[in-house]
């Protein structure tokens, strides 16, 4: 059984993760999206809320490998180990994105060179996202329509107190 790991914090998760996930859950047979705890980054939405969130939109992925979504806070190759990840998968959206996941690759080689990085290219229509950026213009009370799904929008809304 493959089995494929997508960290990320997801705070909040944005139209390009779930394109990332979609697309990853067709190349092994379970993807564990592996919700970081990561309190250094001051979320927005707590991890009840950033994996509820993941849950609802994973729910709606249809085919493709069986999808579990798991808050970690450990190093990413002792999670990685943990759920039996062959391979951890990445989403890229520019060549700021390539520089630090190649440092990261390096590392984690060194951790464990068994387990493989995968690097997925954003969609086009979705390289320009990021959820920093997302949270910036909902606070704001920007339109984030194009860049979230419609239940993460209202969430943003409901954050910042937006009608």
């Amino acid at each position: 059984m493959r089995v494929g790991l997508y960290p990320g914090t997801f705070d909040p998760p944005t139209n390009g993760h779930v394109d990332i996930i979609g697309r990853a859950a067709t190349l092994v047979d379970k993807l564990v999206i592996g919700v970081a705890i990561n309190q250094d980054k001051g979320p927005l939405f707590s991890l009840e809320e950033r994996v509820e969130m993941v849950r609802e939109q994973c729910a709606k992925i249809k085919g493709g490998a069986e999808i579990i979504i798991q808050p970690f806070d450990t190093l990413l190759m002792s999670f990685a180990e943990s759920v039996g990840a062959q391979i951890i998968v990445r989403g890229l959206r520019a060549v700021a994105d390539f520089e630090y996941e190649f440092a990261m690759v390096g590392m984690n080689q060194k951790l464990n060179p068994a387990i493989e990085t995968v690097f997925l290219m954003a969609d086009p229509t979705h390289q320009a996202i990021a959820s920093r950026l997302v949270k910036e213009i909902a606070r704001l009370q920007g339109s984030v329509a194009h860049f979230v799904p419609k239940e993460v929008e209202g969430r943003l809304k409901a954050k910042f107190g937006v009608s």
